[in-house]
């Protein structure tokens, strides 16, 4: 079975930095498109980054980027999400995902992803 387990999540004032891990089991990542989404109380989840693991490329979105990092150690079945310079708009619960594909395309939405993890809470206080 896929197993993906969040976690590093926490209270931080804004300039701050986080880094998320979601370990992942039962999958390798060559074949998976594997990322974040987070979810916002009242609010879509979106689609955060995401990584292509068997070429490297990488997609965030807008609202993150020069700010946030998403790296895999391939070898520890282990994906990350460095986030610098938090802001109040970041508070969510961010869920690490997996998709069979060998691209993000299905970031778009996140009906088209296959496998979640529980959910880290991210929460960052002015």
């Amino acid at each position: 079975d896929v197993q993906l387990q969040a976690s590093g999540g926490g209270l931080v004032q804004a300039g701050g930095s986080l880094r998320l891990s979601c370990a992942a089991s039962g999958l390798s990542f060559d074949d998976y498109a594997i990322g974040w989404f987070r979810q916002a109380p009242g609010k879509e989840r979106e689609a955060v980054s995401c990584i292509t693991s068997s070429d490297g490329r990488v997609y965030y979105v807008s609202s993150v980027k020069g700010r946030f990092t998403i790296s895999s150690d391939n070898n520890k079945n282990t994906l990350y999400l460095q986030m610098n310079s938090l802001k109040p708009e970041d508070t969510a619960v961010y869920y690490c995902s997996a998709d069979h594909s060998p691209s993000c395309s299905d970031y778009v939405s996140p009906n088209w992803i296959d496998y979640w993890g529980q959910g880290t809470q991210v929460t960052v206080s002015s």
